[in-house]
């Protein structure tokens, strides 16, 4: 039978991030201990954060990628439903894989400025590592096209499960700000953090 510790011990053996409060089961282990998690930011990350102009790139940036997003969608199904339209299909796949390009460069030199670490920070490791798999994604729907491989409906398909891979990151990260936001309230509203502030 698996019990509590042996799931436990599975995990440990599985778990091969190397910051082990980033998966969630160590921060865990640790608010049950101390009654709190650990703040996304240290005071001086969110400092550094604050003052960076990649901030804003990337604020701006991800809207924009998701608009992207949205239009390239609409016309890759339109494409699977009536087989029409390939073209301009293919074309949004294209520029959504070129802004998605342009926020991993853009996002890594911000994760640079704040944390220190080109990627795989620990704040946002495992956004990082679903990162590669979008990427991965994209880049090989990239190949199909640029060396003929499969027909437009394969080609399609996989467009569609890069962008399902990017639904997912995009959800981490939507999450990963909203957790942000709670910290510098909950800050904010704490004695140590108005005095910090």
């Amino acid at each position: 039978m698996l019990t509590t510790n042996g799931l436990s011990g599975l995990l440990d053996a599985l778990d091969a991030s190397p910051w082990g409060a980033t998966t969630g089961r160590s921060a865990r282990h640790a608010r049950s201990q101390s009654g709190q998690r650990q703040p996304l930011y240290t005071a001086e990350e969110r400092r550094r954060r604050d003052a960076s102009p990649w901030t804003l790139v990337q604020g701006i940036l991800a809207p924009l990628q998701f608009a992207v997003f949205l239009v390239s969608l609409g016309l890759v199904m339109r494409y699977l439903a009536t087989g029409e339209g390939l073209a301009v299909a293919t074309a949004s796949v294209i520029v959504k894989t070129v802004v998605l390009y342009v926020i991993m460069v853009t996002g890594s030199i911000w994760e640079k400025v704040v944390f220190g670490r080109w990627l795989f920070a620990p704040a946002f490791y495992w956004e990082d590592v679903f990162s590669m798999l979008v990427l991965a994604l994209h880049t090989a729907y990239l190949g199909t096209v640029f060396f003929g491989i499969g027909d437009g409906q394969g080609q399609m398909l996989l467009a569609l499960a890069a962008y399902a891979a990017y639904v997912v990151n995009a959800a981490q990260f939507v999450l990963k700000l909203r957790a942000a936001r709670r910290d510098e309230a909950s800050a904010r509203s704490s004695p140590a953090g108005m005095s910090a502030a």
